[in-house]
């Protein structure tokens, strides 16, 4: 079972989830995985069951739209960031109406990830 500060990275480029990683490693959180795109993500969410999960909405082979969908649709109570470049209210919308709790924007600002992150899990 996952601690309660473990956290899914889920980004279809690799930079990004190695920052992401790092910064998360810095501060006292563990990394319960990593995926590349959304059917990774929910694979290794169902593996990993980690307390929050950060999600890039464009990925290739499932989106994160999908995945955020997929994910809650098995765990209600999963807690999904939303991290991404896109400036589409649309997209944004879409993936906090299904219940995304929040987002972050990339390029990512290390004190805005912790504060986020902190808000969902400690």
């Amino acid at each position: 079972m996952a601690t309660d500060k473990s956290v899914l990275v889920v980004d279809d480029e690799i930079f990004f989830r190695n920052v992401l990683k790092e910064l998360l490693v810095n501060n006292g959180y563990v990394i319960a995985g990593e995926a590349a795109d959304g059917a990774e993500a929910v694979a290794s969410y169902s593996e990993c069951s980690p307390a929050l999960v950060l999600m890039d909405i464009y990925m290739p082979n499932k989106n994160g739209i999908e995945a955020i969908k997929e994910i809650l649709a098995a765990d209600p109570s999963a807690k999904i960031l939303v991290c991404s470049s896109t400036g589409y209210d649309d997209d944004i919308n879409a993936a906090i109406s299904l219940g995304a709790k929040g987002i972050i924007y990339k390029p990512f600002y290390e004190e805005e990830i912790l504060t986020t992150i902190k808000g969902q899990i400690g």
